[in-house]
């Protein structure tokens, strides 16, 4: 077990885990990685690789859609998208010249929960950086002009949107799956909801909900720990919000008791995109890592798994097909993805939903969770190699709180998942009788 000490300095308190003796793992562990907690509410992970002169900064507030109206949904992720538009200070030229004079990058982004950011520039230039996030965090001018710009690149998307039968397949399984549930709800809105939205609401929205109480700041590179500290706390240690509001509780969720299938028609297409599934755990849930090496025999390891095997390999009934878990905060989804020839759309609906059923029933060999094992401890390592992977590790240790030496036990805990922990996970959610079946195409 780590010892925690902390150190008092200014206007936040450090604390730093220390491990005896120190690990010469590359994996982030508690030893190397370093904690800040402001009194404002920010929380910061740093981790110093002087292997590059890189740094890499990325992070969340909680001011995600979940806050959006049905009338002005949407609202969450233009406000986002629009930070960077100009702000008190700059107009968005400027801000981009700034930034792209030292090679350096910054952008925004929003989901149901929180707006993120992510940003890299060289360790020389990270006080620019800093100081750019903090500028469009808590200045944002939304000019009138940008906004009209950004309102017309959104619309466009979402007609793209529309005519894209993966992206309407995956859009109408949500609208199944999480029926009456915030989750259920594209954050990018509709065309009626975007066009709504007015500058006013975009001011409202960031005046109220960005804050720093919840942001989290990860920030890996070429900078020892307590500078990364320091350069934080001249950017944002002093940014505060007191009418800032915690984030609204999710309501349950209500499984489906019957098998749903909805087709939304595109015409003029040549293929039709369907998903298959049902809902899954949340991040935290115990069931977490036997559901995700079961999804890897299922439908990911090798030619995308079983369900690649049957339905694309030993049937020609698609032009892929496999499988999927989303886990985060609240619950998830395990889905089972396929393009196919809109004439192959019952047939291959069928064997997807035979192979759902063998899977339930008998579960995965020894052998399978084998590999699938091996193939999830070698490829960790691989996703640390870069400071942006880093960083999001360190945004997920502290998202789902899983602890600082959560990648350190990773391997022992995928280890010790087995045949049958996967089975019963299985047939938690998985049930042949109740699944949403969504199809977009001609």
């Amino acid at each position: 077990m780590s010892k925690t000490k902390s150190v008092k300095h200014n206007y936040v308190s450090l604390t730093t885990y220390h491990a005896a003796p120190p690990s010469s793992s590359s994996l982030p562990g508690p030893d190397d990685i370093y904690r800040a907690q402001f009194p404002n509410g920010i929380t910061l992970l740093s981790r110093a690789n002087f292997n590059s002169p890189s740094v890499v900064i990325s992070g969340y507030i909680q001011a995600g859609s979940l806050f959006d109206t049905d009338e002005k949904l949407g609202l969450a992720d233009f406000t986002a998208l629009a930070l960077m538009r100009g702000s008190a200070q700059r107009d968005l030229q400027q801000i981009y010249d700034a930034l792209e004079s030292c090679g350096a990058s910054l952008s925004f982004s929003a989901g149901l929960h929180t707006a993120s950011f992510s940003g890299r520039s060289l360790a020389e230039d990270l006080s620019l950086l800093l100081n750019t996030l903090a500028e469009v965090l808590r200045q944002p001018a939304f000019p009138a002009e940008q906004i009209e710009k950004l309102r017309a690149q959104l619309l466009t998307g979402l007609a793209i949107r529309a005519q894209n039968t993966a992206d309407m397949a995956a859009l109408t399984f949500d609208q199944i799956v999480f029926a009456n549930h915030p989750y259920g709800r594209p954050e990018d809105g509709y065309p009626e909801t975007i066009q709504a939205i007015r500058r006013q609401d975009l001011v409202n929205f960031h005046r109220r909900f960005y804050g720093p109480r919840g942001m989290v700041i990860a920030l890996v590179g070429a900078v020892e720990p307590q500078a990364a500290m320091e350069q934080v706390q001249r950017a944002l240690a002093d940014w505060d919000n007191p009418d800032q509001p915690d984030s609204p509780p999710l309501p349950p969720l209500t499984p489906l008791q019957e098998t749903v299938t909805r087709r939304v028609n595109i015409p003029g297409k040549f293929q039709s995109d369907l998903v298959i599934g049902t809902f899954g755990p949340a991040r935290r849930d115990p069931e977490y890592l036997p559901t995700s090496l079961g999804n890897s025999v299922l439908g990911q390891f090798g030619w995308m798994g079983r369900i690649g095997d049957a339905v694309r390999e030993k049937s020609g009934l698609a032009y892929y097909a496999y499988s999927s878990l989303n886990a985060g905060i609240g619950p998830g989804s395990w889905e089972i993805s396929a393009g196919v020839n809109p004439d192959n759309v019952t047939k291959a609906s069928d064997l997807i939903r035979r192979e759902v059923s063998r899977f339930i029933e008998k579960g995965v060999s020894a052998e399978e969770l084998s590999d699938s094992q091996a193939n999830f401890v070698g490829r960790l390592p691989l996703s640390m190699e870069s400071n942006a992977g880093v960083a999001g590790a360190l945004l997920n240790i502290e998202r789902f709180d899983l602890g600082l030496d959560y990648y350190r036990r990773f391997a022992d805990l995928v280890r010790a998942v087995t045949p049958e922990d996967v089975l019963q996970a299985a047939r938690k959610y998985f049930h042949s009788e109740r699944l949403a079946i969504a199809i977009a195409g001609p």
